[in-house]
């Protein structure tokens, strides 16, 4: 393996989107004494970065005037005047005003404001001691960011289109991937809405390298034993439904499994117990080995393409009876050209359904998950009679 200890690394930080779903422009929005941005580079002023670009868009203005003099001092700051195509045209413009001399660079989340400078530069130094083109964070298996791009990749980024990130050239790269694990949940923490929003002003109080951060955050996987009833009646054990992620339609999923005598367990790395109905696991770790043994497994992904090829991985090597992804077919081919870059069998891939559930015209979360319900009893019944 060649190190790269010379490489030089800097960060493009993003920070141009319309905030449609806030009301207002998240990157002012307040922790404490100051704005998620401000908070934001700071951290990554504080890691081992050359050069941070700075790229605004939507009330770059607005932006500008509430950022003290201080913060912007030393960074480059660009303008995305197209930043109503997506984030995209927002990598593009960022990348391209990364000096030429700068090796690498952080893609940073401007609503990322609990990322910790010492994550970064865990991040910088896999980089420096690997091959990787890129480098990628876990929390607890679970992927965050920011991801680490090698400028080798960086004309590939900058060819994409539409409102997608750095994410829709993994497949290309299967094995110029590192994965690198982190203490630091502050990598899956966002902000996509006021609820976001809400949860992070809890977390304002503690200290940043403060391990209160992590515990008010999540906790550790919870698992509640499986009925007796379940494992005597039946040596192969008892139909386990496990739910990757969470939202409107895997809440849904959860009463359905429920009342269709599934035993259920939900995956996530935020939710707590309390989140959930009575009698379903929570697992807070992307671990599939610490769920209780059985040979009737059926998984539902439904992680908005958060930790989607991680879960299916894991899936796919429980010998799962069904692993259906909430996600396009487009999606689904891409999973699949990845599963195979990585040694899965085309016929191994071929048995993740994508996207889950039957077609009958479904629109609303409940719906959605009577669709894919469908599919998993159906398949609960041929390996009954089979």
């Amino acid at each position: 393996m060649q190190g790269r200890d010379n490489s030089r690394v800097g960060a493009v930080i993003l920070a141009a989107g319309k905030s449609s779903r806030m009301g207002e422009a998240k990157q002012l929005l307040r922790l404490g004494e100051r704005t998620l941005l401000e908070h934001t580079i700071d951290n990554a002023r504080a890691a081992g970065v050359e050069q941070i670009v700075l790229v605004l868009g939507s009330t770059s203005e607005s932006i500008r005037q509430q950022l003290s003099t201080s913060t912007v001092e030393g960074l480059k700051v660009v303008v995305n005047h197209n930043y109503s195509l997506g984030m995209a045209s927002s990598l593009r413009a960022g990348l391209t005003a990364v000096d030429p001399q700068i090796n690498a660079a952080l893609v940073v989340l401007a609503d990322q404001p609990f990322v910790r400078s010492e994550t970064f530069d865990r991040i910088i130094d896999q980089y420096r001691s690997s091959d990787a083109q890129i480098v990628i964070p876990l929390y607890k298996g679970f992927r965050g960011n920011p991801v680490l791009l090698d400028r080798s990749v960086f004309p590939e980024v900058q060819a994409l289109e539409g409102d997608i990130g750095c994410r829709a050239i993994f497949g290309n790269h299967v094995e110029g991937i590192v994965r690198v694990e982190v203490d630091d949940i502050g990598i899956l923490l966002d902000i996509d809405n006021k609820e976001d929003y809400e949860r992070l002003r809890r977390f304002e109080r503690y200290p940043k390298d403060d391990k209160a951060l992590l515990e008010s955050a999540t906790r550790n996987a919870r698992d509640i034993p499986v009925r007796d009833i379940s494992c005597a009646s039946d040596p192969a054990g008892f139909d386990e439904l496990i739910i990757a992620g969470w939202g409107p339609v895997a809440d849904a999923l959860v009463r359905f499994g429920l009342s269709l005598d599934f035993s259920v367990t939900v995956v996530d790395p935020l939710l707590e117990i309390s989140d959930l109905p009575a009698g379903v696991r929570l697992l807070n770790s992307l671990d599939f080995s610490l769920l209780p043994q059985t040979s009737r497994r059926y998984v539902v992904i439904a992680s908005r393409g958060k930790f989607d090829e991680e879960a299916v991985e894991q899936a796919l090597r429980m010998q799962s009876s069904y692993v259906g992804l909430m996600a396009s077919h487009k999606r689904g081919q891409e999973i699949r050209r990845s599963l195979e870059r990585m040694g899965e069998s085309a016929e191994k891939s071929a048995t993740l359904h994508v996207p889950a559930g039957i077609d009958i015209g479904a629109e609303t979360p409940e719906e959605i998950a009577l669709s894919i319900m469908a599919e998993v009893v159906s398949r609960r019944r041929a390996n009954r009679l089979g």
